[in-house]
């Protein structure tokens, strides 16, 4: 039961998350002229019949929606119907930013308790801190009502500026809070870790891309290079893509004058190429780029420049395998359809687009569950190989098409589908919520200097942290086991959730990675070049 789980959770994040990819930063528009024909005339004329004459009352926009949605299911599986509910979330994470007070909660005995500050957002301005408690939101009582996070999330996002109070309670000094600010923008990083691994090597973790990916990546990069790194480590692992532009031009960061990124042929067969341009921030070090098959789109687009150009080496598992290219519509009434309107090909010409059946999305997003059932995720010599889909690069090295990335180094999964069903739990809320609830239990004891000594310290109360982890499951009926083989990875779990709460999300991905057999990988092949 616990693997069909895990699976059937794989599969919905694919479906909803992998593999987006759009030409450009702005909403797309179509140049083609309306069809009128006697086939579309026949749909309106059924609508109307069905609004006017039906017996029953009917919801033509309801039903319109639905027919939108059958026609969009029938073309490849990386279009998609966006009805106006979901459309705002999905432009705030492309664009990097939305509007809110910037808090994440936890509810405790039916009250909001921020577990994080959102850095640089209106919370963290005004002074809120994680634990304290959000009673009153301006004369809206928001305790003991049995609210919903949906219910939450609404009353304290929202695009006015207007002053607002927030009454809060503060565990720690056991007071009341007035806090009087406005909303305001809450910047989403698509960057999220950025810091040096040793003297030589710098790391930037990217987990999608977005208006701002770009701004931020060059803002790290900078720095990295300002501490003069030979090496750099550029983390792409469960990054689903966004917007295609980002991804040109941090590869042209990395690429010489003229070297080529990728290849777009749209809808009518012209084909677009873009070359690298002589201004790149990082065009003579050492690259390392981490790829998973989770790892899609714009990621793919990177990781296929820097290899096609033997700029740098790819290392982790064969990625997800998506070569079309989306631009987002409106269809009025505030829905968007995201309609594949071109193919992108590698600088060798390759395309890493995978087969798919337009009448069976289901098996296009479970293609990654069986990577498990056939071995390849424990052996890259079963990765599926075509030999006439074969190119290769400037140095001789004989890549790929049809079906991802393949990496130069490769890193096997060989975790069973039980153990797997455990490590994921470990990196997710259940561990992060269980940590919120401890420390708010025992502030004392997690009262830290600053980020430096918290990272150099070695996790306090290892034992009790078990035992109290071990208790916590029991009580909730989370089927998670601690024993020998993953101690060491809750343990550094726990200390990375600890860390984002009280500092930030560098510190977590700083602490994650010190057990990352990834990064290992990386650091050996630096050691042994």
């Amino acid at each position: 039961m616990k693997t069909d789980s895990f699976f059937l959770f794989l599969i919905i994040l694919l479906s909803i998350g992998i593999g987006y990819m759009f030409g450009s930063n702005k909403l797309g528009t179509s140049n083609s002229q309306p069809i009128t024909n006697s086939n579309v005339q026949k749909l309106n004329t059924l609508v109307s019949y069905l609004a006017n004459d039906y017996v029953d009352k009917i919801n033509t926009d309801s039903l319109v929606g639905v027919v939108i949605k059958s026609i969009v299911n029938e073309l490849d599986p990386h279009s998609v119907y966006i009805p106006e509910i979901q459309q705002q979330s999905l432009s705030e994470s492309m664009q990097g930013n939305f509007m809110g007070i910037g808090v994440s909660f936890f509810m405790v005995q039916d009250t909001i308790a921020v577990v994080r500050v959102l850095e640089e957002g209106p919370s963290e301005k005004a002074g809120l801190k994680s634990g304290d408690r959000i009673l009153i939101l301006d004369q809206d009582t928001l305790y003991q009502k049995n609210l919903s996070s949906a219910d939450i999330i609404s009353k304290l996002k929202g695009s006015s500026v207007a002053p607002i109070q927030l009454s809060v309670y503060r565990k720690k000094s056991d007071s009341i809070f007035i806090f009087n600010f406005s909303r305001g923008p809450v910047p989403l990083p698509s960057v999220s870790s950025s810091y040096m691994i040793n003297d030589e090597t710098g790391y930037i973790k990217i987990n999608r891309f977005s208006q701002t990916t770009y701004t931020e990546f060059s803002i790290a990069l900078q720095s990295l290079v300002n501490q003069e790194i030979q090496h750099l480590i550029l983390d792409l692992r469960g990054n689903p893509g966004g917007y295609l532009l980002p991804a040109k031009q941090i590869a042209d960061d990395f690429l010489s004058n003229q070297k080529p990124i990728v290849i777009v042929e749209s809808n009518n067969g012209i084909r677009e190429r873009t070359v690298a341009s002589s201004m790149g921030l990082f065009e003579k070090g050492s690259l390392f780029v981490l790829v998973d098959e989770n790892s899609a789109s714009a990621s793919e687009v990177i990781a296929g420049a820097i290899q096609d150009n033997d700029r740098g080496l790819i290392i982790g598992r064969r990625t997800f395998g998506k070569g079309l290219v989306q631009q987002q519509m409106p269809l009025g009434g505030g829905d968007q359809i995201r309609l594949t309107t071109a193919r992108y090909y590698t600088p060798t010409g390759r395309s890493i687009q995978r087969p798919y059946d337009a009448s069976n999305r289901d098996a296009y997003y479970t293609e990654v569950q069986e990577r498990y059932t056939t071995g390849e995720m424990k052996d890259e010599t079963q990765i599926p190989v075509n030999d006439s889909l074969v190119f290769t690069t400037p140095k001789g090295r004989k890549v790929f098409g049809g079906g991802g990335v393949s990496p130069d180094l490769y890193i096997s999964s060989k975790d069973s589908p039980e153990e797997m069903w455990n490590n994921y739990f470990l990196r997710s809320n259940v561990l992060n919520n269980f940590i919120f609830l401890e420390m708010d239990s025992n502030p004392k004891k997690y009262n830290f200097k600053n980020s430096a000594q918290f990272f150099n310290e070695p996790l306090p109360y290892k034992e009790d942290f078990i035992e109290a982890f071990k208790t916590y499951c029991a009580e909730n009926s989370f089927p998670i086991e601690i024993n020998d083989k993953n101690e060491a990875i809750f343990l550094n779990s726990a200390k990375a959730f600890i860390a984002i709460q009280l500092f930030d999300e560098n510190l977590y991905n700083r602490i994650v990675n010190q057990k990352d057999p990834f990064i290992q990988k990386v650091l050996d092949a630096i050691d042994g070049s």
